[in-house]
């Protein structure tokens, strides 16, 4: 992980003075984990939480408001202030500040859309297969969301086949049985960088 903290700080800055980390991929890949792990090598880099921006009428439909309570605010050298969406409750909440940081990951499905690709200075996309993932993701929230992952479902696959991100990802993250490799992504030239591989166990989120 650490090799990976280290390329992110040499990229030039993507939006105002930060470098802006995108962590994409299927519900339930693993990209919370990821990110966590990955803002940790980064001195404890902030995090922004896409589930945070989006909300039950606008699962993807939240651009605006992350170009105007996020982009916006950390292009101009500024702190953010999000109002986060409380899932269990249906409604937004008191603002959160976001600084402009260094390196500010944002991780969620559609952290790699194309209206937010110029603001980013790297796309990470979690190499999990979709199926997969979805299993994972109803094993993890239980028989409560079942009914909210059957709408989910149908929203994400939509969302990708008219916005895909993984063509345009940096770097593919591989989950494995000793942690993660980091490979090329599909816009790299494949012999740019040899695979990062990061963790000797099991890891967490797998």
């Amino acid at each position: 992980m650490h090799s990976l903290a280290s390329r992110i700080r040499r990229l030039p800055p993507s939006c105002g003075p930060v470098r802006l980390i995108g962590v994409d991929g299927h519900a339930g890949s693993g990209k919370t984990t990821f990110a966590a792990e990955l803002a940790a090598a980064l001195d404890d880099a902030p995090v922004l939480h896409l589930d945070d921006i989006a909300s039950h009428d606008e699962l993807f439909a939240w651009t605006g408001r992350l170009r105007e309570q996020v982009i916006g605010p950390l292009g101009r050298g500024e702190s953010a202030h999000y109002a986060p969406y409380d899932w269990r409750a249906g409604r937004f909440g008191p603002p959160r500040a976001l600084p402009p940081a260094p390196v500010v990951l944002v991780e969620g499905v559609g952290a790699g859309r194309r209206a937010l690709r110029p603001q980013l200075a790297l796309l990470l996309w979690m190499e999990v297969p979709r199926e997969e993932a979805w299993r994972r993701g109803r094993e993890r929230d239980g028989e409560e969301q079942r009914d909210f992952w059957a709408g989910w479902v149908e929203a994400e696959a939509r969302h990708f086949a008219e916005d895909p991100s993984r063509p345009f990802a940096d770097l593919l993250v591989e989950r494995g049985r000793r942690g993660c490799t980091v490979l090329p992504g599909p816009v790299r030239a494949p012999a740019a960088d040899p695979p990062l591989t990061h963790g000797d166990g099991p890891h967490s989120m797998w």
